[in-house]
């Protein structure tokens, strides 16, 4: 019986660490910031780069452009890592740099990994160096730029967002580890559609990929097919928080998708939330929102179909209440649409703001005994019902308020028939 091969020999270095690029010629994806051409890759190979914050997801490759500058540069290049330095060290290595500025004229790049972890004391002891050039800072985060890392240090460095690779940079980094010494020197074998898995599977993170295709050789050995690859890698990584950034921008995605009417991309935001952890009433809250806001009476049964599915759900839970889920977020997709009801809203909350009285005219109030009727009380009031069509010239604004146009329906779905009716309606009123 033929032996399984034998994988090569493990190192202490992760495959990721070795297969770092080494130059801006190594470095594959984010051709929008430092493709040819780019002003931050000018501003690298002229070793002429100012403070920088590198925002994006995992694996993106914002350390792997910290350490090609750092091989680039002929300033010293400092790491910190937020979640184990403290502003001691943060004032050491400023100071340091302060003294190599003055003394030697020399220059000094500050790298600060997930530098949202740092607390507003420790940014605000970096502020002042960043400020008057002491240092020149490369600061790296998962997170929202805008939200976690102190305003003053964002408005004096560049912002670059770095996007999740493609499956066919992963390809190329996969290929590359396997050719490469760094990586398996041509020692190993795998499939095209194996390379093609595993970047598939690993949602744009080139660690991820690295990590998994070294765990493939490790447990498979030296010749891989797609099944293997297969049996050791079934789903996609998974990137989601349900109280971070990535929560935020995926029901920011889903909100917007059933907004502009696309059902299928919609499903897919939607599965990816549910499969990810979300809670379900989160979900059901935001789209009986969506159901007046921006569907409204443009489809009247859409805040119904929503409140029922979710009724459906506490009934049934999971796993069968993915039905529901997905009922509603189909209905909604598709249904016509109407901001409508939305603008109302907006316009009389803003009059109401501005308006010089919100008394209620007399003829309008409530008159439950004789002599405020013998006052004046309820004098006036016509009775809609004693008309034929229903509807009586009258008003019934507050008093020295002038009647207002507030409702403009849209003529898509029902709302159409709402504006004829209306137009109607308000020819008598005014």
């Amino acid at each position: 019986m033929p032996r399984p091969s034998a994988a090569p020999a493990v190192t202490s270095e992760p495959l990721a660490y070795r297969m770092r690029p080494r130059s801006l010629a190594e470095f594959v994806g984010q051709e929008e910031i430092v493709g040819e051409g780019t002003a931050l890759r000018g501003a690298i190979e002229k070793d002429q780069l100012r403070s920088i914050i590198l925002a994006g997801p995992p694996g993106t490759g914002k350390t792997a452009l910290a350490h090609v500058i750092a091989a680039s540069t002929q300033a010293q290049f400092v790491r910190l890592n937020a979640v184990t330095s403290g502003v001691k060290e943060l004032k050491e290595v400023c100071e340091e740099a302060r003294r190599m500025r003055e003394m030697f004229k020399g220059r000094t790049v500050l790298f600060v990994d997930e530098i949202h972890r740092f607390n507003t004391a420790q940014q605000d002891a970096l502020l002042p160096f960043v400020e008057s050039g002491v240092v020149t800072l490369i600061g790296a985060t998962t997170q929202n730029p805008y939200f976690d890392v102190n305003a003053a240090l964002v408005s004096r460095s560049q912002v670059h967002l770095l996007k999740p690779l493609g499956v066919k940079d992963l390809l190329l980094i996969l290929e590359r580890a396997v050719s490469d010494e760094r990586g398996y020197g041509g020692k190993v074998s795998l499939s095209r559609e194996a390379l093609e898995h595993i970047a598939t599977i690993s949602n744009g993170d080139a660690r991820i990929a690295l990590n998994a295709l070294e765990l493939t050789v490790m447990t498979v050995g030296k010749n891989i097919s797609l099944e293997d690859a297969r049996k050791l890698f079934t789903e996609r990584s998974k990137r989601y928080d349900s109280n971070r950034e990535d929560h935020y921008d995926t029901i920011s995605a889903f909100i917007k998708t059933m907004r502009g009417s696309d059902v299928d991309a919609a499903l897919v935001w939607l599965f990816k939330m549910i499969e990810s952890g979300e809670d379900p009433r989160f979900l059901f809250r935001r789209m009986a929102i969506f159901a007046s806001e921006d569907v409204g009476n443009a489809d009247p049964r859409a805040l119904q179909i929503v409140v029922s599915a979710w009724q459906a759900f506490e009934l049934v839970g999971f796993p069968e209440g993915e039905f529901f889920l997905a009922h509603a977020c189909v209905y909604l997709s598709q249904a016509p649409k109407s901001n409508a009801v939305t603008c109302a809203k907006d316009q009389t909350k803003e009059r109401i703001r501005s308006a010089p009285s919100l008394e209620v005219p007399y003829h309008l109030r409530n008159a439950p005994v004789k002599a405020m009727r013998e006052h004046g009380y309820h004098e006036g009031y016509q009775y809609p019902h004693s008309s034929d069509g229903g509807v009586v010239r009258a008003s019934y604004f507050p008093i020295g308020m002038q009647p207002l146009d507030v409702y403009e329906p849209s003529d898509r779905g029902f709302e159409k028939e709402v504006a004829e009716r209306l137009a109607k309606v308000r020819k008598i009123l005014r």
